[in-house]
């Protein structure tokens, strides 16, 4: 159903993207940040593209590869409170956007076509992440991991963010890293595109997700877009 629109050559009312993964290359603080974890414990660092595939899984997911602690673990909590703290005092020291972002934004803008930000990050670490990239000011709106009643692969922040940028989300599009964002996205009605320059995760292909669209690079996009 969301792909009728695009296929007639109208124009989206609003792009958005994901970002961890998706606008911005986090990995490398948030693996610095559980590398800190582990020299606390006399453990060697691990290698950034080891831990770069669990980061679109967040803290538990770093905590799970990097120190074999999970959810259950009586000591989860304390752990995961730690490595937030180590989180937010880097949270932007070799974060980068990825290549081609810059880019595409300006096309879009050139298009006068707006765009926003849906992350499940929680908001202490979104906005300092937004206000130290300046290229990022420009988001039409941002919807964090906390901001609506339950975060993806729930669709109430796709729904948030479609409200806050006073668009009809049938005529929206999502372009995230993880299933979760494609299933967020297909549930609000959306249409969704796999970013596989992203982290991915590990529980599947990226193109046994069902999204409409795959793209290798941020630029792709532009190749669904009908012609400005």
């Amino acid at each position: 159903m969301s792909t009728i629109w695009c296929t007639a050559g109208a124009t989206p009312e609003v792009v958005f993207f994901d970002l961890d993964g998706t606008l911005a290359d986090t990995a490398p603080d948030l693996g610095g940040a559980l590398n800190r974890l582990r020299a606390d414990l006399d453990l060697d660092p691990m290698p950034l593209e080891t831990l770069r595939a669990h980061t679109s899984s967040g803290v538990r997911g770093l905590l799970a590869i990097g120190l074999g602690i999970g959810r259950d673990a009586p000591e989860y909590r304390e752990t995961a409170d730690r490595f937030l703290a180590y989180y937010a005092e880097t949270l932007c020291v070799q974060t980068r956007l990825f290549p081609g972002i810059p880019e595409l934004l300006d096309v879009l803008e050139a298009r006068r076509i707006p765009w926003g930000i849906v992350t499940n990050k929680p908001k202490r670490y979104t906005e300092p992440l937004l206000s130290k990239t300046p290229r990022l000011k420009s988001a039409r709106c941002a919807v964090s991991g906390d901001s609506a009643a339950r975060p993806k692969p729930h669709p109430d922040p796709l729904l948030m963010a479609a409200q806050l940028a006073q668009a009809s989300p049938a005529r929206c599009i999502y372009v995230g890293d993880d299933l979760r964002d494609v299933q967020a996205g297909r549930a609000a009605g959306m249409m969704t595109v796999a970013a596989a320059y992203g982290y991915l995760g590990t529980e599947c292909r990226v193109e046994d997700w069902g999204a409409d669209h795959v793209i290798q690079a941020p630029l792709d996009l532009l190749g669904i877009l009908p012609p400005g």
